[in-house]
């Protein structure tokens, strides 16, 4: 669904919008304490919202703060959200706060991307993850899903590659879905192309799993994560609110004990 063009009339992106959240008018029209009538009135186009109408069902449908600005546009209105570029002084603050996480977590890997996976920053641990990759990859921008499953990137190195890879394309999809950004389906749909010569399970089906973990080969080693993705909590900025930061854990002693050797060798 393209939903970046401002020529497209408001009330057809919003239907469209409420149609990929799987709501109902009348659930949308509950959940925002406005009339069925009146907001059928809107997706048709014979009544003009208000911004503040605009901005209310954007905010009951949770859409980005990207989209949020399109249907802005596609309803005559000038975007609210700016998208503040993160080298400005404006963001020196939230440099800072990314600086504070990345040198927090070390001795263990954590990177920072944007909406579509491209990598904004990372601490020095994660030159763990990145050796072996093929130069080529390394070029900015780097997209560290690509940087994951190409044969010349992590993937050689995953042992659980089908599982891994079966849990990031999920992820993606999920992704999709809620942004239905074009770029991330063209990102998809080159991953999906990768080979692989293991099976891909089902998420959530692996027995007695509580988190799926990434296996890593490092020498005759193995190591094992464990990820989680942080988020700014109250963003206002396209580019806050689109940041990411992935910290990866070891997801078991042996990893953990290797990895605060590297930081701290004997």
């Amino acid at each position: 669904m393209a939903t970046t063009s401002a020529n497209r009339p408001v009330g057809e992106l919003l239907r469209q919008w409420r149609e990929r959240r799987r709501m109902s008018q009348l659930d949308l029209a509950i959940q925002a304490d406005i009339s069925t009538r009146h907001l059928s009135f809107v997706e048709t186009g014979r009544s003009k919202p208000s911004r503040e109408m605009i901005l209310h069902l954007a905010e009951e449908l949770e859409l980005p703060l990207r989209e949020r600005n399109h249907l802005l546009l596609a309803g005559g209105f000038a975007p609210v959200f700016a998208e503040t570029p993160l080298n400005s002084p404006e963001m020196a603050a939230v440099r800072e706060a990314i600086g504070q996480v990345l040198g927090g977590h070390q001795p263990y890997p954590a990177v920072v991307v944007d909406q579509r996976w491209n990598l904004v920053d990372r601490n020095p641990a994660t030159g763990l993850l990145l050796r072996g990759v093929a130069p080529e990859l390394l070029e900015p921008p780097v997209n560290v899903l690509r940087l994951s499953l190409h044969p010349k990137g992590i993937a050689h190195r995953i042992l659980n590659l089908g599982e891994w890879r079966a849990h990031l394309l999920h992820r993606l999809r999920r992704q999709i879905s809620l942004t239905a950004d074009p770029e991330l389906t063209e990102l998809w749909r080159e991953l999906d192309g990768y080979p692989c010569d293991q099976p891909e399970p089902e998420i959530g089906t692996g027995p007695g799993q509580i988190v799926i973990p990434l296996r890593l080969r490092r020498g005759y080693r193995e190591l094992a994560f464990f990820s989680t993705m942080t988020t700014f909590g109250t963003p206002l900025d396209i580019t806050v609110a689109e940041l990411a930061i992935e910290a990866y854990f070891p997801a078991n002693p042996e990893t953990a004990a290797y990895l605060q050797h590297q930081h701290h060798p004997d």
